[in-house]
């Protein structure tokens, strides 16, 4: 599997990770315990089985000429279905531009996983895997009502078999 996800700029990125530390502390389920390498805030805008040939290089023009993108953090909530602890990424217009740009290059692409397409979609950056509703009220005062903003300054595609990351676009 390859995704197509976008990473914070720096105070953002401290931001979500001050979170991570704190829901922690309070032991509740968090991010903070993952210490793989690629392990970093991010929004992920799709997910394939592989990139097509070009690809790559498609999605690098798109993110050098739209990124960095504004951020507002919104409410945290807790997804249905594998039920993650996430902070809502406000929408904008040019975000939803920009991830169905990202749709429309992946066209061709086999495996795109229907929950991050274009009206299904619901922008997020996650805080805690498989978490439990009845925790979310402690999760939230943990979270302090905050609502950070920031950019989306870098794009990156993981690579789930390899467990590595790359480069969209040119360094930042």
């Amino acid at each position: 599997m390859r995704t197509v996800e976008l990473v914070c700029s720096a105070g953002l990125d401290a931001a979500v990770r001050s979170t991570w530390e704190r829901l922690a502390a309070a032991g509740l389920p968090s991010l903070a315990r993952n210490i793989h390498p690629t392990n970093r805030p991010h929004l992920t805008l799709a997910a394939v089985d592989d990139f097509p040939p070009g690809v790559q290089h498609r999605l690098a023009e798109l993110f050098d000429a739209a990124l960095p993108l504004p951020v507002t953090l919104d409410r945290v909530v807790v997804l249905d279905g594998s039920a993650p602890l996430v902070w809502l990424v406000r929408p904008t217009p040019a975000l939803a531009s920009l991830h169905a740009a990202v749709w429309d290059i992946l066209a061709e692409a086999d495996g795109l996983r229907p929950w991050h397409a274009p009206g299904a979609w619901m922008p997020h950056l996650s805080l805690a895997l498989r978490f439990r509703n009845a925790d979310l009220r402690l999760a939230r005062a943990v979270a302090g009502g905050q609502r950070p903003t920031g950019e989306f300054e870098a794009a990156r595609s993981y690579d789930g078999a390899d467990r590595t990351v790359s480069r969209l676009g040119r360094l930042r």
